[in-house]
Order: structure tokens, then C-alpha cells, then sequence
């Protein structure tokens, strides 16, 4: 019995030992694969860091190349994704090739509709293979204004807040404003580029005298859209009342200003500004830097407005900014890691 005992605790401590050292090598072997693992993951990582900045800036993929030098060059917080790979002259030649606008300047003598003070809005979607984006029609075009953050010059506002603050039903934001204040990278939208005219008073301008000519999209007395490069001295001829500055202008008296091209500005979030020839507005935003939304180029932005019968129409500040608010609520959405952005000016549908 006793040996028989012996025997069969002699047996157990081998089967724990075996059973102890396989689990030991499987342990060892899981250890010894996820360390391969993870060198090749790290390896694949800096490769593809090589391999795909060469293809896309010295590859046979021109296409491409073009419309990521386009695409960072035209927003200022990411022009360090094609300065970092690319010289300066090199650069500009591609700016230069791709930046196909005519510029013009609309003629408000022009448009001839009679205002029936229509208080309709419709909203649309517009999609495509690389985007998704919304229109919103405002018959009314008087209703149209400019809003402004309450916080300038400190810093900008959301399109929502300036919207609510204004009890406004509608509202993209507007104006562009300066990335670098005081030095260093803040882009709070404190600071507006151009001018900012409300109520038919030049709330804000860095115009340097009369006869320097800017970007202007805006509305005169009669509601209608006014957009392309003015003096002070011009726009106070034609009476505007609310006014920010962007561009470039898209159409112009009916006809598209991007004829060969995307217009060289890449591709992005966009917001656009527009004008029927009965009077209605045209809001319009599309959506990227997303997988179901990458973004538009400006021709992208020219089609749709053609589209939906555009007499004349501007490009908005867009990127990290581009916003559409209606009924309380954002709309689309907004490529800002944060949310909506603060901005210094929207316009808005009071």
C-alpha cells in the first residue's frame, strides 16, 4: 500500500512538472510572438512613414501630389504637411498651375426680383461619392444678416451661440480670422481678417485706406448678394449692409468663375454663400476630413450651387469652421476635434 502510494505521488509530481513546463514554453512562445508582433507593427509603421510620403511627393502620382500640396497650402495650421517635404519653388509652381479662378465682381444692377418677405426655409442634402453636405433655401433675402461674437476682440464665438444670442433660426459661420495672435497659434477667432459690417456699420476693418480693395461677400438695402473685391469708397456707393470678407467669389452675374481645374484650393470642409436671381439665399456646408466625408474641392462647391441656380455665389471660411445651425441645433458636422469652433462672424437668418 505504502509503496503503491509512493508510485502514485511520483507519477502526480511528474504530470504537474510537465504540465508546469508546457505551460511555462507556452507562455515563453506567446511572449517571444507578440514581442515579433509588435517589432513588425513597428517596422510597418516606419516604413509606410518613407514609403508613402515619397510616393505621394516624388511618385509617378502627380493627381495626388497636387491635391495635397492644395490642400495644406490653403489652411494655414497644416501648410507644415507640404513645406516639410517639398522646396518653395516647387511649391508655388504647383500653386500656380492649379489656381484657375477668374475673378470678378458681381453687379447688383443686375438682379431685378421683386421681395415678397416669403418666410420659407428648405433644407436639402447633397451628396456625392466623397461627400455629404446641406442647402438650406432662404426666400426672404432680407432676413439675411451678419452676427458677431459678442467677445471680440478676445476671442470668437460658436455659430450657435451667436445664433442663439441673436434668436436667429439659421446660421453658417462666415468671415475668416487670423490663426497666429499675438505671436503664437491660437485661432479663438478673435481677430476677423477684412471687415466686418453690420446694420450697414463697418463694425470692424483692417483695411489701410479707401482705396485698398478686399474680398467682400455681402448684402445691400435691397437684399441683394454682392461679392468679389471692393474699396471702402465702393461699398459705401453701394450702400451694403452686412458684409464680412472671404472668397473667392464662385459665380459671378451668372457665370462660374472655375473653368479649367478644382480651383486649386484641394480638398476640405466647406461653407459657401449664394443668390437666385428671385431673391433666395443659398447656404450651403459640406462636411470632411472623415471617412463618409473626406471633402470638397471648390469646384465641388461652384457644381452645386450652379445646381440649385446660383446667379452669383461665394466661398466661405471653411475647414475646422464649417458649420450650419438650424432650429436650435448644428446640423452638419463640424470637422473640430472639439466640436463646433469659435468663429468672429456667421450669417445668419434672424
Amino acid at each position: 500500500m505504502g509503496y503503491n502510494i509512493t508510485s502514485e505521488c511520483f507519477a502526480s509530481s511528474i504530470l504537474n512538472l510537465n504540465k508546469s513546463i508546457n505551460n511555462n514554453l507556452i507562455v515563453f512562445k506567446h511572449r517571444f510572438n507578440l514581442k515579433k508582433v509588435l517589432l513588425y507593427c513597428l517596422f510597418q509603421i516606419v516604413l509606410a512613414c518613407v514609403v508613402i510620403p515619397a510616393l505621394v511627393f516624388y511618385g509617378p502620382f502627380s493627381n495626388i501630389r497636387d491635391m495635397w500640396v492644395e490642400s495644406a497650402m490653403t489652411t494655414s495650421s497644416h501648410q507644415f504637411l507640404a513645406t516639410l517635404f517639398l522646396p518653395e519653388q516647387k511649391i508655388k509652381n504647383i500653386m500656380d498651375k492649379t489656381n484657375s479662378i477668374i475673378f470678378g465682381n458681381s453687379n447688383p444692377n443686375l438682379l431685378n426680383f421683386v421681395n415678397h418677405h416669403d418666410n420659407t426655409i428648405e433644407l436639402f442634402e447633397v451628396r456625392s461619392k466623397y461627400f455629404v453636405g446641406k442647402v438650406m433655401l432662404i426666400k426672404d433675402p432680407t432676413r439675411v444678416k451678419v452676427g458677431v461674437s459678442r467677445l471680440l476682440p478676445k476671442e470668437g464665438q460658436t455659430v450657435s451661440q451667436i445664433a442663439q444670442e441673436n434668436n436667429a433660426v439659421a446660421a453658417i459661420n462666415a468671415g475668416g480670422f487670423l490663426g497666429l495672435e499675438n505671436g503664437s497659434w491660437s485661432a479663438t477667432g478673435g481677430v476677423p481678417e477684412g471687415i466686418i459690417i453690420h446694420d450697414g456699420k463697418i463694425y470692424y476693418s483692417d483695411f489701410v485706406n479707401d482705396t485698398i480693395k478686399r474680398d467682400i461677400v455681402g448684402f445691400n438695402s435691397e437684399g441683394k448678394l454682392i461679392v468679389g473685391k471692393f474699396n471702402l469708397k465702393e461699398i459705401k456707393e453701394m450702400d451694403i449692409r452686412e458684409a464680412v470678407s472671404f472668397g473667392p467669389p464662385l459665380i459671378v452675374n451668372g457665370q462660374p468663375m472655375i473653368r479649367n481645374g478644382d480651383g486649386g484650393w484641394g480638398i476640405a470642409p466647406r461653407t459657401a454663400i449664394g443668390q437666385k436671381p428671385d431673391g433666395t439665399v443659398i447656404f450651403l456646408t459640406i462636411d470632411g476630413r472623415a471617412l463618409e466625408s473626406v471633402g470638397a474641392t471648390l469646384r465641388d462647391v461652384q457644381d452645386i450651387m450652379l445646381k440649385y441656380g446660383a446667379y452669383n455665389a461665394a466661398n466661405l471660411d471653411g475647414g475646422s469652421s464649417t458649420t450650419m445651425y438650424y432650429k436650435g441645433r448644428v446640423i452638419n458636422n463640424p470637422s473640430n476635434p472639439l466640436g463646433e469652433r469659435t468663429v468672429p462672424t456667421v450669417f445668419m437668418v434672424k
